[in-house]
């Protein structure tokens, strides 16, 4: 009887005995975009055509959280390079369950303009991420179902098929390999609508920032044109004491050096 009773849970689909898919991708969102009261880093960005030709951006991003994980938060922007993207700031109020405010200040034509919520899966400033890919996907919007587990190098992940529930997706769906140790999302898969190969993220190096495991290496890939997005985190902290005030269209024109330098 208990040989029968362990050959039949092998058999079983793995949501049956193990963590929701959703739950999977919850603990995910919280460990790679929440973790911290608030956040301070220094990108740099490359952007890398097929042949190798290479654009390199350069900014600060402050991110607060305003609630709990997978609750409110704010982002800020400010780009130091290239020419035509600095003084550049960009903004995200970001909320659950209804769209994100997004407005970015062009000091060229010295404008604030508000982004529609229908841009959030437009390229952001020339790169492979979306604007939704910088302050991430809600999970509420797509189905999850954990498809397997495996080991990605030496790490055990979750493999978790993530099906959007409207057609407001620049993906028809997309699976997440989900490192069981950090819950960080360590690659991921998007397919188009019509099923083909789309677009690849992976966490290419993690380390320990004050205690919290931190991407701070990642790139993104378009599948089907060869162009690429490296981002490099050059120097990262947690829990700095940022203030609401900071997240205001008083500072996307005037970048407040203290925290953006």
């Amino acid at each position: 009887m208990k040989r029968w009773i362990a050959l039949l849970a092998l058999a079983l689909p793995l949501s049956v005995w193990a963590v929701s898919g959703e739950e999977v991708m919850k603990k995910s969102q919280a460990a790679f975009l929440y973790p911290g009261k608030d956040f301070k880093v220094r990108v740099l960005m490359k952007l890398i055509n097929r042949d190798g030709q290479e654009r390199v951006r350069e900014m600060t991003m402050l991110r607060k959280n305003t609630g709990a994980a997978g609750g409110e938060q704010k982002y800020f922007m400010y780009f130091f390079q290239p020419a035509d993207v600095k003084d550049m700031t960009f903004m995200t109020y970001k909320y659950p369950a209804k769209d994100d405010d997004r407005w970015m200040f062009i000091p060229a034509v010295n404008m604030v303009k508000r982004i529609a919520a229908q841009d959030k899966r437009s390229s952001f400033v020339g790169s492979d991420f979306t604007y939704e890919d910088v302050s991430g996907r809600d999970v509420e919007d797509d189905n999850h179902v954990i498809e397997r587990e495996e080991k990605l190098g030496s790490r055990d992940c979750y493999v978790v098929k993530s099906t959007p529930k409207a057609g407001d997706a620049d993906f028809g769906h997309k699976l997440t390999w989900v490192d069981k140790a950090t819950f960080l999302p360590v690659k991921e898969e998007q397919f188009d609508r019509k099923g083909a190969p789309y677009k690849q993220f992976t966490a290419d190096e993690i380390a320990d920032v004050k205690g919290q495991p931190t991407v701070i290496k990642r790139t993104m890939k378009n599948l089907q044109t060869g162009h690429r997005t490296e981002v490099g985190y050059l120097k990262s902290e947690y829990d700095l004491g940022l203030e609401d005030s900071l997240f205001s269209e008083r500072f996307l024109r005037q970048p407040p050096r203290k925290w953006v330098d």
